[in-house]
């Protein structure tokens, strides 16, 4: 018998530190998904992000068992650790709360690239400046 997916989920959960709670448990419970098997492979697997969040896409199949696909942090995330900020500005056209450089906005268009619907390396840049000025980051040369 061919295995059939009955469904997918997707959502947020800190690199290494996921638990059977929410979201984790609303997402995944209702398809009889074995919680702690799934918590126990994705903390594995994301360790070294250690409390970033990290979006995942579980698919469900009919026999209960499950597949993870770990897409990248999110750009804001990756922004406020590199700017070492703990959030955004409220009012970013105001009020500037830090700075990041071009080589820190590289990097994190390199690690993203794979979900970025960019062309190349000078669109993914450009999308992430936009992200961080929307922050209240200002992007030094």
């Amino acid at each position: 018998m061919a295995r059939e997916q009955v469904g997918q989920a997707k959502f947020q959960v800190p690199g290494g530190q996921a638990t059977p709670a929410p979201p984790v448990g609303t997402s995944l419970g209702r398809y009889g998904v074995n919680l702690g098997q799934f918590v126990q492979q994705f903390n594995d697997k994301t360790r070294e992000f250690n409390g970033m969040p990290i979006p995942v896409v579980v698919t469900v199949y009919n026999d209960r068992t499950f597949e993870f696909i770990c897409k990248s942090p999110p750009a804001a995330a990756l922004l406020k650790k590199a700017a070492g900020l703990a959030k955004g500005s409220g009012t970013p056209n105001t009020k500037k709360v830090g700075k990041v450089t071009k080589e820190q906005i590289d990097d994190i268009c390199n690690q993203k690239m794979a979900d970025l619907n960019a062309r190349d390396l000078d669109h993914a840049r450009r999308m992430i400046e936009g992200t961080a000025r929307s922050m209240g980051l200002e992007v030094a040369e």
